[in-house]
């Protein structure tokens, strides 16, 4: 067998035996100082890490105390004032937590609030924020050391601040050195004494410039440069005078553009487009802090109605209860029937519910969504306080019953010049304009003129600046002093032109973009001053709505309390079911509640009018205006305005750029004024028809009608007034005359008195006359029914165990 074929054999088994020993699997690599517990082995690349930040708390955070519930009244009222609530919403608002916009329903954004961030909602730093905010681009120079303009067209929402807009005015400094050497061969002949084959030399350039950008679109440039090169190239009469040299050279540069990017109008363009957009931001500012204006107001009515309505439910309970007291008393005389007592008790029940609500609130259809705690929980969100302190919020102002007009016209022409979306929309149409102009200038042609003049001095060592003899290059002169003697000086005209590409459709195109926003921004401001003053039109339409509403509800209550007190009567004459009375009693509590809602909503719809005139914060005394520096501020602002007087003032000519504001926004009265509005407030408003074709016979509506109602501020204690009632087992019939279940008649508490029962007089309801509705402090009308029995409809509350201090 060939040797050859037995070697290869050989090599293979081994190769198989090798490979069979180590089986498939890739082996790990062994490192001889391995750790066995992996250390730096990370088992996942995402975990869920709380981040190391430490932020102080708030007190109202931290110290809040357990919310109020049904039966938690150990707390005391804060009776606060709507001008009280306005203050301290604003001194303590450093987020307005309120949404944008004008509608006229808002909800609260507490919930959203807590899931967002801090850019989604305004505050009082937004403004400080849009005035620092700067752009990514730094200040670029090219390698002369001049500066590098920007291209294009810059739109508003690409520009910073003011002070970063005007930073593209500022000088720029640069310099560089550069330092290099040569060591190659030449291709020239051995013979060749001035050049060498072998090249040997070193190069040096220092160079310190400043670079400023002009205002009316040009740049200055002033440059300095050292330049020093040495060579090994033979020196002789024919070649080199030493075998090195240095230059000094100072440059004085100006380019300016004589077509496109020239003047001061179109170079300050991004200056005023960022101005603008401070405006904005002030107009942004000045929307927010009028809608927590009003929500707070609007809060402070919705709170007032809450307790209203739990006055009202209070009502209702008392009345039932006196109602069930009688005819469990008619039972025990065998003149009753359980089904009677039970429809009374049924009723209290029903009252005792909605009183439940009232105070605390229930998602349960029908019932109040917030009642008292609800809504005072609101108002401390809007106020910035704490969710509960030991005190109870209560509105001591009580809701305006006056009749206001407002003159339209005077309205209207308010409306369009105070209003901040239309002040802010026509902020964003000036910018318009001003984008439309600096793409047209970009059409034009790129006309730059260059001026260059050097003073140059070159010698033998850099030497000192004083004079010498000794005339550069020749050996023992002087770069600087042949610099500053000046003899030798240079200049340079240069002419570049740069037309648009052929057809410019670029520039054509951003022309037509520029125009259709104007035209979109323009068409926009006509359909939103239209719809502006289609609602306030439905605004001034509510207040006259709404105050009708209130005399009619009014009306409507002083006749269910007659209502109530005649079926009464017959209740006691035994003349009447109970199921009357229980009706005319619900009919009065409904009649009294939507009394409240009528009264809150006018004058939260008087708030409207002022809201949509731009008039509310006015109105209100709130005045906005930038708050103070620190004292160096105000000493570099002296400097400047020092700096700015001792200069000359450079007259642009038509080129400064145009009126970009009118001054000042005026107060509501310059307004009418101004735009020919009326300001007559004499005229009497007229509702409907003189001919009353609907016969609604409206002439008693137009004068108040007075109620004579319990102020809540004079509503006594918490456990007065939110007193959760009696409980069932006070509920027990004495000496019944009917056989009856074990437990099938509710017990009811004891009763002082009863109204005297008689004949029913015909009622008299005049209209216009004053309502004098029961409470739950009305002193009871007292009847005897027997020696030992007195009883009351209208029973002081049972004064509530107090909880165990903390």
């Amino acid at each position: 067998m060939n040797r050859s074929l037995l070697r290869f054999t050989a090599y293979l088994q081994l190769g198989m035996t090798i490979l069979f020993a180590s089986g498939c699997a890739p082996t790990q690599p062994f490192f001889l100082n391995e750790s066995p517990d992996l250390q730096f082995y990370l088992n996942q690349a995402t975990a869920i890490e709380y981040p190391d930040v430490e932020v102080e708390h708030l007190a109202e955070t931290t110290g809040a105390l357990p919310p109020l519930t049904v039966g938690n009244h150990d707390y005391q009222f804060w009776d606060l004032s709507l001008e009280e609530c306005v203050s301290i919403a604003l001194q303590n608002s450093k987020f307005f937590i309120t949404t944008n916009g004008n509608a006229e329903f808002r909800q609260n954004i507490a919930a959203q609030f807590t899931s967002g961030n801090a850019d989604q909602f305004g505050s009082i730093y937004d403004i400080a924020v849009q005035q620092s905010t700067t752009q990514s681009v730094p200040l670029t120079v090219d390698g002369n050391g001049n500066r590098v303009l920007p291209r294009g067209v810059l739109r508003a929402n690409q520009v910073g601040g003011v002070e970063d807009a005007l930073a593209e005015f500022d000088a720029q400094a640069s310099g560089f050195v550069n330092y290099g050497t040569t060591d190659r061969t030449r291709n020239v002949g051995i013979a060749n004494s001035i050049n060498p084959q072998i090249s040997r030399a070193t190069d040096t350039t220092q160079q310190a410039a400043i670079s400023k950008r002009l205002a009316t679109g040009g740049v200055a440039t002033l440059r300095q440069q050292v330049i020093y090169s040495r060579s090994n190239a033979e020196i002789s009469a024919v070649s080199r005078a030493v075998p090195s040299d240095w230059t000094a050279l100072i440059e004085a540069q100006v380019q300016h553009p004589l077509m496109r990017n020239r003047g001061t109008l179109i170079n300050r363009i991004p200056v005023v487009l960022a101005s603008l957009n401070e405006d904005l931001s002030i107009a942004d500012f000045e929307s927010q802090v009028r809608n927590l204006v009003r929500d707070v107001e609007n809060t402070y009515w919705d709170l007032y109605v809450s307790y209203r309505n739990v006055a009202t439910s209070i009502i209702g309970r008392n009345s039932a209860i006196a109602t069930a007291q009688f005819a469990r008393l008619n039972l025990e005389n065998g003149t009753g029937t359980r089904q009677e007592l039970a429809q009374a008790v049924e009723q209290y029940y029903q009252f005792r519910g909605i009183l439940e609500s009232a105070i605390a609130g229930s998602n349960v259809p029908g019932a109040d969504r917030f009642g008292v705690y609800g809504n005072e929980r609101r108002m401390r969100e809007l106020l910035g306080i704490t969710a509960t302190d030991g005190r109870l919020i209560r509105p001591i102002d009580e809701p305006s019953l006056a009749r206001v007009e407002f003159d339209w016209n005077e309205s209207v022409a308010q409306m369009l010049y105070l209003s901040p979306e239309v002040r802010r929309n026509k902020t964003r149409i000036k910018q318009n304009e001003l984008e439309l102009m600096a793409a047209k200038n970009q059409i034009l042609p790129e006309v730059n003129l260059s001026l260059l003049y050097r003073w140059v001095g070159q010698g033998d060592t850099l030497g000192p600046p004083q004079r010498r003899d000794v005339a550069g290059p020749n050996p023992g002169s002087s770069a600087l002093a042949e610099l500053t003697g000046g003899d030798y000086q240079e200049g340079a005209i240069r002419l570049d032109i740069t037309p648009p590409a052929l057809g410019a459709r670029r520039e054509l195109a951003r022309i037509r973009g520029a125009q259709l926003r104007l035209v979109r921004e323009k068409a926009f401001l006509q359909e939103q001053e239209r719809l502006l003053v289609s609602q306030l039109s439905d605004a001034t339409a509510k207040v006259a709505t709404h105050y009708q509403l209130v005399q009619t509800n009014a009306q409507r209550w002083q006749a269910a309390e007659q209502e109530v007190e005649a079926r009464l009567a017959e209740f006691k004459g035994g003349r009447s079911p109970v199921n009357v009375v229980l009706q005319s009693q619900q009919r009065r509590a409904q009649a009294q509640i939507d009394y409240y809602r009528a009264l809150g909503e006018y004058n939260k719809s008087i708030n409207y009018v002022d809201y949509m005139k731009g008039t509310l914060l006015a109105n209100s005394n709130i005045t906005l205006a930038e708050g103070p520096w620190n004292k160096k501020a105000y000493w570099d602002a002296l400097e400047r305005a020092r700096e700015r007087s001792a200069g000359k003032q450079v007259k642009y000519g038509v080129t400064r750029p145009e009126v970009v504001r009118t001054g000042p926004v005026r107060d509501a009265d310059a307004v009418v004024n101004m735009m020919g509005g009326s300001a007559d407030h004499n005229g009497e408003m007229i509702f409907g028809d003189p001919n009353d074709p609907l016969s609604m016979n409206l002439s008693p509506y137009r004068n108040t009608i007075e109620v004579d109602d319990v102020p809540l501020s004079e509503m006594g204690t918490p456990q007065q007034m939110f007193s959760p009632g009696v409980s069932p087992e006070q509920f027990a019939p004495a000496n019944p005359t009917t056989p009856r279940a074990s437990g099938s008649v509710p017990p009811m508490p004891t009763i002082d008195s009863l109204p005297d029962s008689g004949s029913l007089q015909p009622l008299d309801i005049p209209i216009g006359s004053a309502v004098a509705p029961m409470n739950y402090e009305t002193p009871a009308v007292s009847a005897r029914i027997s020696d030992d029995v007195d009883v009351s409809y209208a029973p002081t509350p049972v004064a509530r165990r107090p909880l165990p201090s903390r």
